[in-house]
């Protein structure tokens, strides 16, 4: 009996405590036909696919709001509340987010071209596959990891534009150089990959990185081998050429 009661209570509960939480219906309402919805309550709101180009939410609460794939292009969100808001493969393209809180938001494969995140709140937001990250929101050390993750899933186009945002920022990246030569070589663009790789090695020779230094000539001899004498023909893998040495990648992600 003294169990049944507890589950009674823990079951009571939750659904007070979702009560609470849940979006202000009216709110919703209001912003699907007007997109005019500043300091609303969307708490948890459902807006999955929702057309909200242009609207005004700023100072809105979207605490863990569902906005998947929804189009937010244009949108001012300016001092809005979207801490652990899915915002997956959301158009965030010129949005507004100055003041904002995107803690723990999900921004997997979102599309952020001229996107505004200057002075928003973005600890542990989530970015990986997003499209157009802006430079000053990243450190070298999460494109770089970014970009490896893309590419050991065969995603080398993407893998690539993670690389290069990651040399962009910090220009003597020797292992962002090295990666970015292992994805185009997995695109079979061997001139690109050798160029890259010289680059490696000689970063890696000016920083004293023995390691780093072994696997850019592992690559170099690699690329220089005719194809016509390779054993197996067809797209490389990731780090099929590297063996043993191509844990050397690992180094590089952030601690």
């Amino acid at each position: 009996m003294k169990n049944q009661i507890l589950a009674i209570a823990a079951f009571l509960t939750t659904i007070m405590a979702t009560t609470v939480q849940a979006a202000n219906s009216e709110h919703v309402k209001q912003l699907l036909a007007t997109k005019q919805c500043q300091n609303c309550n969307l708490t948890n709101a459902g807006l999955v696919m929702a057309d909200l180009s242009g609207a005004n939410l700023s100072g809105a609460n979207l605490t863990g709001a569902n906005l998947s794939r929804a189009n937010l292009s244009g949108a001012d969100l300016q001092g809005a509340n979207l801490s652990g808001a899915s915002l997956f493969g959301v158009n965030l393209s010129e949005a507004k987010f100055s003041g904002a809180n995107l803690a723990g938001a999900d921004l997997r494969n979102t599309y952020l071209a001229n996107a505004q995140l200057t002075g928003a709140y973005l600890n542990g937001a989530n970015f990986q596959g997003a499209i157009g990250i802006p430079l000053q929101i990243a450190s070298p050390e999460e494109f770089y990891a970014w970009g490896v993750a893309e590419g050991q899933k065969g995603n080398q186009q993407q893998a690539i534009s993670y690389f290069n945002q990651a040399i962009a920022i910090k220009p003597e990246y020797a292992g962002a150089y090295l990666a970015r030569g292992v994805a185009r070589y997995q695109i079979l663009d061997r001139e690109g990959a050798f160029q890259d790789a010289q680059v490696a090695e000689k970063l890696f020779t000016s920083q004293n990185n023995t390691p780093g230094i072994q696997t850019a000539q592992v690559f170099i001899k690699e690329l220089q081998t005719p194809v016509n004498e390779k054993v197996s023909a067809g797209s490389p893998s990731f780090v099929d050429f590297l063996g043993s040495l191509g844990s050397v990648l690992l180094q590089f992600f952030p601690f």
